[in-house]
């Protein structure tokens, strides 16, 4: 019964606070429009979310960067109650760059987690890795314990290969080969803990994939894969360099999707639009 009153208790407090942040930001379209000095909405709702809920910092710091990281400190300790109703506030509102790039870093993107660091320098090669290790389409889709989707865009893989992930997850990948290059389409379900952590000189353009949300990566940049051993229970890491990704996820069949291998964003926007649900392009 305890546990019960704690559920209902934690209910109610999401409850109310979803109501706060919608009279919060009623309040703030009734005072002062589009804000001074330009503030979007989302800026105006941080900055006094942090005067009413939070105590002042020692030294004051500017900016809606640094507004969101004490934000997110503050309200650590109240993750469960805030989530849901701040995570829906901040995607309905037009958010400016550096806010934008804060939220990449607060909350993961889908099943990648995207940190932005204007000091990264990446360095190596930015070659496409082939698909190692390839097998049958029907036994990547057993191994995986998901059906892959496929873009009509790029037509039948060339060849297909399932990485193991901590906890018994599986990363799917599909590959074609054109003028001597790869093109690589990673595939994993979106409620993996995060399995890539990419650190960018410049930050991501934000972009649309019929209706989901997308980054599209244009400079080089350092990817960290996070994998484990067979006894699942040791991390290791394996880093390499990226080039220009398209990263995007589709909630009807709750998958992130990673695009390596197309230099043009033009293109690869038409390829992620071509993506067909459950097609696995042939059996063999």
């Amino acid at each position: 019964m305890s546990e019960r009153r704690r559920e209902d208790d934690d209910a109610a407090k999401a409850a109310r606070l979803r109501q706060e942040l919608r009279a919060l930001g009623r309040s703030l379209d009734a005072h002062g429009g589009g804000g001074s000095g330009g503030d979007s909405m989302a800026e105006r709702v941080i900055a006094q979310i942090l005067a009413e809920q939070l105590p002042p910092p020692v030294t004051e710091r500017t900016g809606p960067v640094e507004r969101l990281h004490r934000l997110r400190r503050g309200l650590r300790m109240r993750w469960r109650t805030v989530t849901a109703a701040l995570c829906g506030l901040l995607t309905v509102l037009a958010l400016t760059p550096p806010v934008r790039a804060a939220v990449f870093e607060w909350f993961d993107f889908g099943g990648v987690e995207v940190r932005y660091d204007p000091s990264a320098t990446p360095t190596g090669s930015a070659s496409v890795p082939a698909c190692a290790d390839p097998v049958p389409m029907r036994e990547a889709r057993r191994l995986a314990g998901f059906a892959p989707v496929v873009p009509d865009a790029l037509g039948t893989p060339a060849a297909v290969s399932v990485t193991r992930e901590p906890g018994g997850r599986a990363l799917l990948t599909l590959c074609w080969h054109e003028d001597g290059r790869t093109i690589r389409l990673d595939e994993y379900p979106a409620l993996l803990d995060p399995g890539f952590a990419k650190t960018v000189p410049l930050q991501p353009e934000w972009l649309d994939v019929g209706g989901e949300a997308a980054l599209w990566f244009a400079q080089p940049h350092r990817l960290t894969l996070r994998l484990t051993d067979d006894d699942g229970d040791r991390w290791r890491r394996t880093e390499r360099m990226a080039g220009p990704t398209l990263l995007w996820t589709r909630d009807r069949e709750r998958l992130t999707l990673r695009l390596e291998g197309v230099a043009s964003k033009q293109r690869a926007l038409k390829i992620a639009e071509s993506v067909r649900s459950g097609s696995s392009g042939s059996g063999t």
